[in-house]
């Protein structure tokens, strides 16, 4: 029996995880819908990606007591959340979709005779069934990419203090 209790992160455990997708929607009904609709999309992504941030910064403060750093602590969490979050959640996605939903729709066009209503659903079906292909590989990608960067910066900040305090 595994009595261990991994605390629920709200923000990455449950269903509130899926707002970050709503831009990754937004795009796949672009042919569909008002562009205004598509940028609301990308509103309710960035507020979610905001609010993550700021929860591990507020988790960062809470675990780090009153220690010294406890402010660099803070800003490493709220700015890799953040940066993580905004790339891998938004941006990434946002415009790996869009450019498979316009490619389809281009392709569609030039090689079918379907009428554009058609060609339109169609290329909605193809964003959003790409959504869940393109997850995983994005969200590994993006923390091999703050591994070899950002990441690199707080370890040397961590080391510097670590120094300054011996």
């Amino acid at each position: 029996m595994d009595h261990s209790h991994r605390e629920v992160d709200t923000y990455r455990d449950t269903w509130v995880r899926y707002l970050g997708y709503a831009n990754e929607v937004g795009e796949a009904f672009r042919a569909l819908v008002p562009v205004g609709l598509v940028w609301v999309s990308y509103g309710v992504s960035t507020a979610y990606v905001t609010a993550d941030a700021a929860d591990k910064g507020k988790k960062a403060a809470a675990a780090h007591g009153e220690k010294p750093g406890k402010v660099a602590r803070i800003g490493v969490a709220v700015v890799d959340t953040f940066v993580w979050q905004a790339l891998a959640s938004v941006i990434i996605p946002g415009f790996t979709i869009n450019r498979v939903c316009a490619g389809s729709l281009w392709l569609l066009g030039r090689t079918t005779k379907l009428p554009l209503p058609i060609r339109k659903w169609t290329t909605t079906a193809i964003g959003l069934s790409t959504i869940p292909i393109i997850i995983t590989p994005i969200d590994r990608s993006v923390d091999f990419l703050l591994d070899c960067t950002l990441r690199k910066l707080y370890e040397a900040h961590d080391n510097t203090d670590t120094k300054k305090s011996s």
